[in-house]
């Protein structure tokens, strides 16, 4: 390695333990008890959550829009989440921000040893299969109760429902393709054409549920990410929507539209879109 290239390298190293070491200081001045925050003060570990998962999905939201600069502000405002966790597990005496990174570091040399070990080299799908077995066996040597039990509840249901099928699965427990999970969804259909019939609004929710399940399956076997697929689906309906919203202000139109004239302008948008 030249002079130059090391050089740079320590730079860069030096910069990062400054900048994160300026996070921690920001960090334990907030929840200083004598001249913190008050907000900050008072939070605990479960009022924090909620603002940990919106971080990560603010992450998500810049990286769909490829908007780097955004993506820039809400990594930085998720790495607060964790400073902030990490903060409060201090305050405790439970571990602190180096804990959790050198926790971090210990374990991805352990799940990479063809590249920081004697291993051999894997393609991709090889290092999932690979990183897969090694979080059963540690489950397994742990006592788990059930193969389900570390799925987090916190999960979106639609990421929670793939992944318990993917759990499933690993015991063969799974259709043997897409084919069968679509028969699968008509049979939930039909059940819910019958609950609606019935007018029974508790059967309704929970064949409701069926299906959505039975889609996060069927989207696990197709290798499409629901969650994804979903926020893809919510942006199309929001741009086409809005093209609608602007065609009846360029009217003079607003409110309430006949529906023949809405679905004529929402069929205008899909094919402005095609170009």
């Amino acid at each position: 390695m030249s002079n130059q290239v090391t050089d740079k390298v320590g730079e860069n190293k030096e910069r990062n333990a400054l900048a994160t070491q300026a996070v921690l200081d920001v960090m334990a001045r907030l929840r200083d008890p004598a001249h913190g925050c008050p907000w900050d003060i008072e939070q605990n570990f479960r009022t924090i959550a909620p603002y940990t998962i919106e971080e990560a999905y603010e992450v998500a939201d810049a990286i769909e829009r490829a908007d780097l600069p955004s993506l820039k502000e809400e990594l930085g405002d998720l790495l607060f989440q964790v400073a902030f966790h990490a903060r409060m597990a201090e305050e405790q005496g439970a571990f602190d921000f180096a804990d959790v990174a050198q926790a971090l570091a210990d374990k991805m040399i352990e799940r990479h040893p063809h590249v920081f070990g004697a291993g051999d080299t894997r393609t991709a799908d090889e290092q999932t299969v690979a990183w897969e077995a090694q979080k059963a066996a540690k489950r397994a040597a742990s006592g788990a109760p059930s193969l389900l039990h570390d799925v987090p509840m916190a999960l979106p249901a639609l990421t929670r429902a793939e992944k318990l099928t993917k759990r499933a699965a690993r015991i063969n427990f799974d259709w043997p393709t897409p084919d069968e999970v679509l028969a699968k969804l008509d049979e939930e259909l039909a059940e819910l054409a019958e609950a609606r019939e019935a007018g029974d609004a508790e059967a309704l929710t929970e064949e409701m549920g069926d299906i959505l399940f039975v889609m996060a399956n069927l989207a696990r076997k197709l290798k499409v990410d629901p969650e994804e697929a979903l926020r893809r689906a919510n942006a199309k309906f929001t741009r086409r929507f809005q093209f609608i919203e602007a065609k009846l202000a360029e009217a003079g139109k607003s409110g309430a539209q006949p529906l023949d004239e809405m679905e004529a302008l929402w069929v205008a948008a899909k094919r402005a879109e095609r170009g």
